[in-house]
């Protein structure tokens, strides 16, 4: 399954504001352009966040500099959309700019951006885009099944997962509010293709089997979800590192250190 970046749903039109400027420029934008806060950008690279709320009681010559946020969480466009939402809803951020390796702003990635990609990564159609997927790559027609797979036999395609979300799925596996996890079954092997923090909460819960959507292969042939996951030695669940949500590799924080007057 093809998985949803931030590059998919940014804004790529950005309106910014220059960090030399002053607060009334700020103001000015914002009546011109209605929204509520730009980034703050030293020739292209972000150095802040500016929001209205940031000009309360601000004079209107009170340079950009001064007032703006200088600590900011930025995202890379090929950051998976899920961990954008992750940080963005768990933060209590409302837009997260996107740049390069540089620091250059490329975009942002608003709530509302990500609420839209996860209406659509909820789709009923899932299972069957990736079964049609296995055909056209493996010139195999698997099967589907719904039944229960042992959680000790899965193999993570996955090399991570995150400790919110876990706590998430425990509580849904508890209040019997779970989804299916997604697995290919060849001979010999269970794949994971979606559903790791499900099966790791089981895991934690002793739960010692899950239901599952089963995509069934009869033919012996390795998968290419199955040579990432020797490649990244993945035999079990408990190779799979659970990291805090703010602890991803392309969520960065720019530091500037601003001279106060």
């Amino acid at each position: 399954m093809e998985k949803k970046k931030v590059k998919d749903y940014m804004t790529y039109d950005v309106v910014s504001v220059d960090l030399h400027g002053t607060a009334k420029d700020v103001i000015d934008k914002i009546q011109k352009t209605h929204h509520d806060g730009f980034p703050v950008v030293d020739g292209n690279s972000v150095v802040g966040y500016i929001s209205a709320r940031d000009l309360l009681f601000v004079q209107q010559d009170t340079p950009i500099e001064q007032v703006m946020s200088a600590n900011l969480i930025v995202a890379d466009p090929e950051m998976d959309i899920n961990d954008a939402a992750r940080v963005i809803f768990r933060s209590g951020i409302q837009k997260l700019p996107v740049v390069d390796e540089k620091n250059n702003l490329l975009g942002i990635i608003s709530n509302s951006d990500v609420i839209r990609s996860q209406i659509e990564h909820v789709s009923p159609e899932k299972v069957f885009n990736f079964m049609t997927t296995l055909k056209k790559l493996y010139n195999v027609d698997p099967t589907l099944d719904r039944g229960t797979v042992p959680v000790k036999d899965l193999l993570p395609t996955q090399s991570k997962i995150y400790e919110d979300e876990l706590e998430g799925r425990i509580y849904e596996i508890k209040k019997g509010l779970a989804e299916p996890i997604i697995v290919v079954k060849r001979p010999g092997r269970i794949i994971l293709v979606d559903g790791h923090h499900r099966a790791i909460a089981a895991k934690r819960l002793g739960i010692s089997a899950l239901d599952a959507y089963i995509i069934g292969i009869k033919e012996d042939i390795e998968l290419g979800m199955e040579r990432t996951a020797h490649a990244m030695n993945l035999k079990s669940l408990d190779d799979v590192q659970v990291l805090d949500y703010a602890r991803h590799p392309l969520v960065a924080i720019t530091h500037r250190l601003v001279k106060r007057v």
